[in-house]
């Protein structure tokens, strides 16, 4: 039976405030004491003109809770209380703990669109529809992620439709060989990370300038790995997180933090990240686990430069980003290059 990708993002959007948050106490030492709504958009569009294949388009939607003191606090819904009892021997409790859960969509392609038949040297059509629970815990200026994403790949995830429905809206031609996608399996993912986080001088005017060091990995049927990198951030009232990255675990004002008193004020920074990846598995290349379909040989390893900016005013927030990344499986024609486009507001 084919899964409906409206209702299954309807239903995240629908359950996210009841299962995340309950009129949860105000944190009493100054963290954030209202829950965030994210909305990212990528495409590869907004990375280079022309392209269009390899990670074509996306989107993430976001619910981060307020600050609470225990992951098992009374006022979350008990389906997030047991997701922390169970997720909850990797991020030990903080001074500062938030709970995320989210709704990812991704659709990849190959190069040539018009061709019907298995490009044997170029990846396999795919879409992946997930959805999310993470548990953020803070000490400091040191971050525990964990999160569990649980979906499905292949048509299931109508990304056909998704893609056909944007080709038509901006006039281009569709792509023809969606019959030979992936097949329908679900797909499950573990995945962990630390960040370690260090502030540097801040002048008179509000300028300063930080550092965010990050170390972790991920296992299951939809991508094993493991990574490292690090994030150089400078700009006007950085915010009190880790990290501006949308692609990273904890990245992108989800990670808990102090409440920001200068609503009035515009701040904005920039950033350059780059993240590392040391690649065990991953459907998208290798193909079905337990199924016959398209396959091609996946690089060992893969690295992503981020360039970005973001701004806030008041309870919004505003961050592009601009990703460069190495080539994922043997005998790639092109550089993946793709950006991002985040929405967010505090309420």
């Amino acid at each position: 039976m084919t899964l409906r990708l409206p209702a299954l993002a309807a239903t995240a959007l629908l359950l996210a405030p009841a299962l995340a948050q309950a009129a949860c106490p105000a944190p009493a030492d100054g963290g954030e004491d209202r829950a965030t709504w994210l909305l990212r958009s990528d495409n590869d569009l907004y990375g280079r003109e022309g392209q269009d294949q390899g990670y074509t388009n996306g989107f993430v939607v976001t619910y981060v809770s307020p600050n609470v003191e225990r992951f098992d606090a009374d006022c979350l819904a008990a389906p997030v209380r047991l997701a922390a009892r169970t997720l909850g021997w990797l991020v030990p409790e903080g001074e500062q703990n938030n709970v995320v859960l989210g709704f990812q969509h991704g659709t990849y392609t190959p190069t040539d669109g018009t061709r019907s038949d298995v490009i044997l040297d170029d990846r396999p059509y795919a879409g992946v529809a997930t959805l999310s629970v993470a548990l953020n815990a803070r000490r400091g200026n040191q971050l525990g992620t964990t999160q569990l994403r649980l979906g499905m790949v292949g048509p299931s995830a109508q990304a056909e439709m998704g893609q056909d429905s944007l080709h038509r809206w901006f006039g281009r031609p569709r792509f023809k060989g969606w019959d030979n996608q992936l097949r329908d399996e679900v797909v499950v993912q573990l995945a962990h990370e630390r960040a370690w986080r260090r502030d540097f001088a801040t002048t008179e005017g509000g300028w300063r300038w930080d550092a965010i060091g990050h170390a972790g990995g991920a296992v299951g049927n939809l991508a094993s790995y493991a990574n490292a990198g690090a994030e150089l951030r400078f700009g006007k009232h950085l915010p009190d997180d880790f990290g501006s990255n949308p692609l990273r675990l904890g990245g992108d004002n989800s990670a808990p933090g102090l409440r920001d008193e200068n609503v009035e004020a515009i701040r904005w920074h920039g950033f350059i990240a780059l993240d590392g990846r040391w690649i065990g598995n991953d459907i998208l290349f290798d193909g079905n686990t337990w199924k016959d379909s398209h396959s091609v040989e996946a690089k060992d390893a893969v690295a992503d430069l981020v360039l970005g900016v973001a701004i806030t005013r008041g309870p919004w927030k505003f961050t592009a980003t601009h990703v460069r990344r190495t080539r994922e499986f043997e005998g790639q024609q092109e550089l993946p290059t793709f950006g991002t486009l985040t929405f967010s507001r505090a309420f």
